[in-house]
């Protein structure tokens, strides 16, 4: 009986989902990213169109489903929105320490965000393959493990203390086990996304972010290595799952 009940809690939340996917809010931080992307701008009055995101400059297809990445002119490992800034900082100008200081959602970050908007919906519907070919690859994807299960600060939580089991939830939400394939569009798949409840557009960065502050944890440096390597770990795990990105959240 409390399994039927959890599938149609389940079908539920998935047909209210639909319903928010027609006319989802992103779509409009998608086309300011695009419009962004090919703006000249920044103390070098250049446009992102040479920024090199792992497919080659200037090739959006393919690219956000491959990230995380090895990338050897930094010799780091780089996500979509620590790559932006990398971009930002050569094709640009931009001081990229002084932006990734910046608060979520002001100044330069609301600019970030919309591009990574944009960026990903240009791979919405392909896989995601994250890449364990290069050793600091390899060597992320432990790194994130071992953050995702740290269990640390004042309640003694974890990443894994809400996304190591099957079938657990916070209230109507269910919450993906990250420690494999959670499926089509389901967790790491599911970000960027537009969040109903706060009426804001979170790139994967500010999901990460939250989810520290939820655990009552210090708040991670954004594009730090220590969120890189989560989303390595997640990344991976989700290997072949559905992007839907940019998706629409509760």
């Amino acid at each position: 009986m409390a399994s039927a009940q959890a599938d149609d809690i389940e079908a539920g939340i998935a047909k209210y989902r639909e319903m928010l996917q027609d006319g989802n809010p992103a779509e409009l931080f998608e086309m300011a990213g695009e419009e962004l992307w090919t703006m000249p701008r920044g103390p070098k009055n250049a446009s992102l169109e040479a920024c090199d995101l792992g497919q080659g400059p200037g090739v959006l297809k393919g690219a956000f489903v491959a990230l995380p990445k090895y990338f050897a002119d930094t010799g780091r490992v780089q996500d979509l929105e620590s790559r932006l800034l990398t971009c930002m900082e050569t094709l640009q100008g931009f001081d990229a320490q002084a932006l990734a200081k910046t608060s979520y959602g002001k100044g330069e970050q609301a600019n970030i965000r919309d591009i990574a908007t944009y960026v990903s919906a240009m791979s919405r519907g392909m896989d995601i393959n994250v890449s364990q070919a290069h050793p600091k690859e390899r060597e992320m994807y432990e790194v994130g493990k071992r953050l995702f299960f740290m269990r640390s600060g004042p309640h003694d939580f974890a990443c894994a203390t809400c996304h190591a089991e099957d079938n657990k939830r916070i209230r109507l939400q269910g919450l993906p086990n990250l420690t494999g394939n959670p499926g089509d569009g389901i967790g790491f798949a599911a970000w960027p996304a537009y969040r109903v409840g706060n009426g804001q557009m979170w790139p994967m960065q500010k999901r990460l972010n939250d989810c520290y502050r939820q655990q009552r944890f210090p708040e991670p440096k954004f594009a730090s290595d220590a969120t890189i390597a989560l989303g390595v770990y997640m990344g991976v795990n989700a290997k072949g799952a559905e992007s839907i990105a940019p998706a629409i959240k509760r």
